[in-house]
């Protein structure tokens, strides 16, 4: 549909709003951008400060963020998904776009100030900005370039940040010895780096369930705690690596002159591996950039006590050591489109747990409907006579010793100190898969929710110990997927154990 036509009906929105018709309003807009750049590669600006507009014009911040969502989950993320050239200049102007439309409002007074420190005064210059670094082959750091402090931009999602963001740490301690490594992002990185790691988490937190408005201005804060790390320091004792962060809108927006800046285009640049991992991409950007090739698989970090407490539940459950212990994790994030259907999960956790040998540690996963699967999970266990057994992750030392699926409510480090005293991790595509991979524990990725082949290839985690993938077509076969037939093909891939 023509943009006149959801224009008059959003301007009489706009004077009754209600959260339903928003909704329903804001995907059509946003949808009809999609359709007309799909089909013929048309760039419709008018959907674009529609969509703004919906998203910041309302008191109720709450009413806003019904069509920032929309902007992100329809136009967002299905441009930057699909690795592809075409698709990653489009979004570099979209995010140019709104970033024009937002400076503008009174409530972007601050975004339009620390834009203009920048001497970008319009969307066409930092277009041409994020362009040219987007085109331009990597360039390597400057010889004289002696960094005391390294800033490394969190990728946001923890496992971005385990794929991504500790390939480059390892790199830079590698290379640059001396120097002290900062990762900005949220508190979690904590349970993944601990101390020991040699990394220091700058916590900052990126909304990334908020308004326009909102999720724009923590470049502001970004910027702001940047520039307080180098206080002191002179033009050739610090560096500034944007692995594609959420935090800069994916490099769009500047933080420090371009001397002292490296930005990684993770969704593809020429001589970059075809079909390599992002791992593999993150180490041939870091070879470019540092002149010299030291490939550094992901790695984690996890706190000794949670480590320890992983290790005596594995000696509680097996004190003469015959077992394999096999942990698994159903969480999606939210995106319903990553699990299986139906009851492939009950009947896989059941059949593994047909071979006396094994010992199933299940993470609980987090929120009502993850907590509610497992529990069909537990449920299926004992209905098939095996004996279970749920605790929170602090109680592990009161285990029932002759469990053999144990369910553990844990966080992030807590399931990663799991994985590690385990021989294998079993999941769908999430932080999960990556910490197993980086632990160098086998991996299996159950891959659903998506038919693009780029994305699975990009996203598949990469470590020392054997890693594959199960991939199910949820998308066009969601109705004729046989979970035994899926559990067999899981079968053949883990043999031998």
């Amino acid at each position: 549909m023509k943009p006149v036509f959801y224009r008059e009906k959003w301007e009489l929105l706009k004077l009754d709003p209600n959260s339903i018709a928003l909704k329903s309003l804001a995907h059509r807009i946003a949808s009809s951008f999609v359709d007309r750049y799909f089909y013929s590669d048309e760039y419709n600006e008018s959907y674009v400060e529609m969509i703004c507009d919906m998203a910041t014009v309302f008191d109720d911040p709450l009413l806003n963020q019904i069509a920032a969502k929309t902007f992100f989950s329809l136009i967002v993320e299905r441009l930057c998904d699909d690795f592809a050239e075409p698709q990653t200049k489009t979004y570099n102007r979209l995010i140019c776009q709104v970033s024009g439309i937002l400076r503008r409002l009174p409530s972007g007074r601050a975004l339009n100030e620390g834009l203009n420190s920048f001497h970008l005064h319009t969307d066409e210059q930092l277009y041409q900005r994020i362009e040219s670094m987007r085109l331009s082959p990597d360039a390597p750091l400057p010889g004289d370039l002696q960094p005391k402090k390294i800033l490394i931009l969190s990728r946001v999602t923890i496992g971005a940040d385990v794929a991504v963001t500790s390939v480059i740490c390892q790199r830079m301690i590698q290379s640059f010895p001396s120097a002290e490594i900062v990762v900005v992002g949220n508190i979690k990185l904590r349970q993944i780096f601990c101390p020991e790691s040699g990394i220091r988490i700058h916590e900052l937190h990126y909304a990334r369930h908020g308004g326009l408005v909102e999720r724009f201005s923590v470049w502001l804060d970004l910027l702001r705690d940047v520039r307080c790390e180098l206080v002191g320091l002179e033009q050739n004792e610090y560096l500034v690596l944007d692995p594609d962060s959420r935090l800069t809108q994916l490099g769009v927006l500047p933080l420090v002159p371009d001397r002292n800046y490296r930005f990684f285009n993770s969704r593809g640049k020429q001589g970059y591996p075809a079909k390599g991992s992002i791992s593999e991409l993150t180490n041939a950007w870091l070879d470019n950039i540092l002149g010299k090739s030291e490939f550094a698989y992901p790695s984690v970090h996890v706190h000794e006590s949670l480590l320890k407490a992983a290790r005596e539940l594995r000696q509680r459950l097996d004190p003469v050591g015959n077992h394999k212990f096999i942990t698994l994790n159903f969480g999606v994030g939210g995106n319903m489109r990553k699990r299986v259907p139906g009851d492939f999960e009950s009947r896989m956790v059941v059949s593994l747990l047909r071979d006396p040998e094994v010992i199933v540690l299940l993470d609980m996963g987090f929120g009502e409907e993850e907590l509610g699967r497992s529990e069909i999970v537990l449920k299926a266990a004992r209905e098939a006579g095996i004996r279970t057994n749920t605790l929170a992750f602090v109680d592990l030392g009161t285990a029932d010793p002759d469990a053999r699926l144990v369910g553990v409510e844990c966080s992030v480090g807590e399931i990663a100190a799991l994985i590690a005293h385990s021989e294998e991790f079993i999941g769908y595509d999430s932080a999960c898969q990556h910490i197993g991979a980086a632990l160098g524990v086998r991996t299996f990725t159950v891959f659903a929710g998506t038919s693009n082949a780029r994305f699975i290839r990009r996203w598949h985690a990469c470590g020392p110990n054997l890693s594959e993938i199960l991939y199910v077509d949820t998308l066009s076969r969601e109705h004729d997927i046989d979970a035994e037939e899926l559990i067999a093909r899981l079968r053949d891939l883990r043999y031998p154990l």
